[in-house]
């Protein structure tokens, strides 16, 4: 069963409130840049240049944008978020503006020139007025479209209402990526609304419908940011965390951001890591559902505390190392480099790989005889590969691809919750899956040996960033994790948080997981 309503409207203030001052200051600072940038162009030979450059923007994908923002500004989070929606709502409100003014009757231009008017007072008596209909529809534009790309800032560690669709699709909980779209669907329309009343207040000269358009836009856009204030308390009292013996809390409890990337097993580490961190008195907020290297670069800085990553991740995507060496040694080089080059300490290994490997549905792999990635290479020109959205891109896909000399009849990305299903129901014949994921077992999936080698070891580290790499509290809270997780809790975790049959919240599979065995056993 997935999580129920309630659970999900105990989260809509936080990430409404977040996703709300995300659009209100996008809005805001986007009408400043475009409404005197298009007055200063509108009546010359620039406003083409101003305009090609605010499209070129607006063709970016927006997903890529944010992306982008995040090593441009150095940071992580909402200042990322923030400029990138900033930059998709000029374009908008610029375009209307110029060409609200430009459209403006010549003959009521010259009229205003005759009566003796300068040009700043003709712009800001005759032309402005007249133009202001189509600017207020450009705002409404620009709403939308924030609202909509506000969702996707999730993977870049700003908290908004793509928590819900991105958490919930990937842990499949379909009540919360429908709460995500409901709400961003609502908010969208709301904002629509209230600025179509200032637009036919404006065209109409109705000083009623103004006054009713701007106090409606500011309520709304003041009670969303302020929601996680004034709902929060009443959906759920929050009290501070008892020590791990019963004792009150100190006085002054740190506060421990703890990361998560965009797939099951790490939102279930990442509970575990919470109950262990608020056990022993520590204050814990969650960063959660960002990309690999968002999440890493966030680690050094410091703006995350803790997270699980993978050794093989970090080894070819950090490190650039492509060639894979023996597990012991890959991370030792790799602890002594966090450490040298970010302050980053490597806590240890959980006791379990989360390793790529090449899988199958085990019919078809009979059918066809294989049983390596070696066996694989032979078939491969007839087959289509399937993976997660980023493999292909991977150093680990280029090494595999030329120690097999592996070519695929086509390769398809997916989301990773569809890969799975992609391989059972036959639309690929072949996926890039997951070692410690249930779903290999309970779709009867094999993985192919990799005889080469051409894979390099994916053991789940525990890291922690300089700011509490050397807190004794933090450190003594987290290392009864550390060789404390074999594989077979992992994918049983995993398979009760992706299974419908089965379905528990990843904080429900963390406290299983965590759980004396014979425990685990009986639930």
């Amino acid at each position: 069963m997935s999580e129920g309503f309630a659970e999900q409207l105990e989260r809509l203030p936080r990430y409404l409130g977040a996703h709300m001052t995300l659009v209100a200051l996008a809005l805001v600072l986007g009408t400043l840049i475009a409404l005197p940038t298009a007055v200063l162009v509108a009546k010359s030979r620039a406003r083409v240049v101003v305009l090609t450059v605010a499209g070129v923007v607006q063709t970016i994908p927006s997903l890529a944008l944010l992306a982008l923002m995040v090593p441009l500004l150095g940071a992580f989070g909402f200042w990322p978020a923030l400029v990138a929606l900033v930059l998709y709502s000029v374009l908008p409100m610029l375009r209307n503006t110029i060409t609200g003014i430009v459209g403006v009757d010549p003959q009521l231009v010259e009229a205003a020139r005759g009566l003796g008017m300068t040009n700043a007072q003709v712009l800001r008596r005759v032309e402005l007025p007249l133009a202001l209909p189509v600017i207020v529809a450009g705002m409404r534009t620009s709403a939308v479209w924030v609202v909509g790309v506000a969702t996707l800032s999730t993977p870049v560690g700003q908290t908004s209402l793509g928590n819900y669709i991105f958490g919930g699709l990937q842990t499949r909980n379909w009540t919360a990526v429908l709460f995500g779209c409901v709400f961003a669907a609502l908010l969208a329309v709301v904002l629509d609304a209230i600025l179509a009343l200032l637009e036919r207040g404006v065209a109409g000269r109705r000083r009623s419908q103004l006054w009713a358009g701007c106090i409606s836009l500011v309520s709304a856009l003041t009670l969303g940011a302020l929601a996680p204030v004034v709902f929060a308390p009443r959906l759920r009292p929050v009290a501070a965390p008892a020590a791990a013996d019963g004792a009150p809390p100190a006085a002054e409890v740190t506060t421990v951001r703890v990361g998560s990337k965009t797939f099951t097993e790490q939102y279930i580490l990442a509970a575990l890591i919470e109950k262990r961190l608020a056990s022993a008195g520590l204050r814990v907020t969650r960063a959660e559902s960002l990309g690999s290297t968002v999440a890493f670069d966030a680690l050094g800085k410091s703006q995350i505390d803790v997270y699980v990553d993978y050794s093989g991740t970090l080894w070819a995507n950090a490190m650039k190392r492509t060639k894979p060496e023996a597990a012991w040694r890959v991370e030792a080089e790799l602890s002594a480099w966090l450490v040298e080059q970010h302050g980053i300490r490597n806590l240890g290994r959980l006791g379990f790989e989360n390793a790529y490997a090449l899988s199958m549905r085990r019919d078809r792999a009979q059918d066809l005889g294989i049983v390596s990635i070696a066996d694989l290479a032979k078939h491969a020109p007839a087959l289509e590969l399937g993976s997660d959205y980023e493999f292909f891109e991977r150093p680990e896909w280029r090494r595999l691809r030329d120690t097999y000399q592996l070519r695929f009849r086509a390769k398809t990305s997916f989301d990773s919750t569809f890969m799975y299903e992609a391989v059972e129901e036959g639309r690929v014949d072949v996926i890039t899956a997951f070692s410690s994921d249930g779903r290999i077992a309970a779709y009867d999936l094999i993985t192919l040996s990799d005889p080469k080698g051409a894979f390099p070891p994916y053991d789940a580290l525990l890291l922690l960033s300089p700011r509490v790499a050397s807190n004794a509290r933090v450190v003594a809270a987290l290392a009864p994790l550390i060789d404390s997780i074999p594989v077979t809790a992992m994918r049983q975790a995993n398979l009760l948080v992706d299974r419908d049959e089965h379905k528990k919240t990843p904080a429900q599979a963390a406290e299983l997981l965590f759980a004396p065995p014979a425990v685990r056993g009986a639930k």
